[in-house]
């Protein structure tokens, strides 16, 4: 399995918390039982492969990292989204942004284009393209803005 597909995983558990709150832990030991993850394979390619260890603490620090920052991830999505309302942008989008953001914010390994062009990518499969877009320019008004803040 690779990176890529860990991040998808964990953008779909991530959207699972913001829609129906559950406390991450829980989700992630539900997520990741073997037969019920062994079952998801004939629904989704995605799921074809079991993520290793490393794959699993990545995706684990994901979702609780995400969950734990969730109403600052909002934040800057309401901060960077100018003219738009966040209830009316799609919580796929909404999830695959808090993925980029955490992912800028809270893991230095990761470069930051890295992050936002997997989060442009995925939001490939799941969004029209002026999403994708939409997507893209506020993660990269993000990414240069808190570089930015950060350095004050």
């Amino acid at each position: 399995m690779k990176r890529t597909v860990a991040r998808e995983i964990a953008a779909r558990l991530c959207f699972a918390v913001s829609e129906n709150p559950t406390d991450p832990a829980m989700l992630l030991t539900q997520a990741f039982d073997e037969e019920y993850y062994d079952s998801l394979k004939t629904e989704d390619e995605l799921y074809e492969s079991r993520p290793d260890e490393t794959q699993l603490k990545y995706i684990k620090r994901l979702v609780t990292g995400i969950s734990e920052h969730s109403a600052e991830l909002d934040g800057y999505i309401e901060k960077y989204a100018v003219g738009w309302k966040f209830n009316r942008i799609s919580r796929t989008a909404v999830a695959i942004m808090k993925l980029a953001m955490y992912e800028v914010l809270y893991m230095p390994d990761i470069p930051d284009s890295a992050s936002i062009n997997e989060a442009v990518e995925m939001a490939k499969h799941y969004e029209p393209p002026e999403t994708v877009s939409f997507i893209n320019g506020i993660l990269g008004s993000f990414s240069r803005g808190e570089k930015v803040e950060s350095i004050k």
